[in-house]
């Protein structure tokens, strides 16, 4: 793993913490614009492991939702 996807990967850890702690899901957006004042390349590996992390997040949610609604019984059919 190069300099700029350590980095990218240990600013994304930070940041997923800081937006779980100030509820803030958008926070990531504010940092990307601080790193793509000083360095697009950053920024760019950064706001990628960001959009990676909350896909996953976001299919993991789904994923659950699709369990819970099979765990569920349907509605009750008769045998004619």
């Amino acid at each position: 793993m190069g300099t700029t996807e350590k980095l990218a990967t240990e600013l994304a850890d930070d940041c997923m913490k800081a937006m779980e702690l100030t509820g803030n899901d958008r926070l990531y957006v504010e940092v990307g614009k601080v790193l793509g004042a000083s360095s697009q390349t950053l920024e760019e590996a950064f706001l990628t492991e960001m959009r990676v992390r909350l896909a996953a997040i976001g299919a993991q949610k789904f994923l659950r939702a699709q369990l819970a609604a099979a765990a569920q019984p349907g509605p009750a059919t008769r045998a004619d």
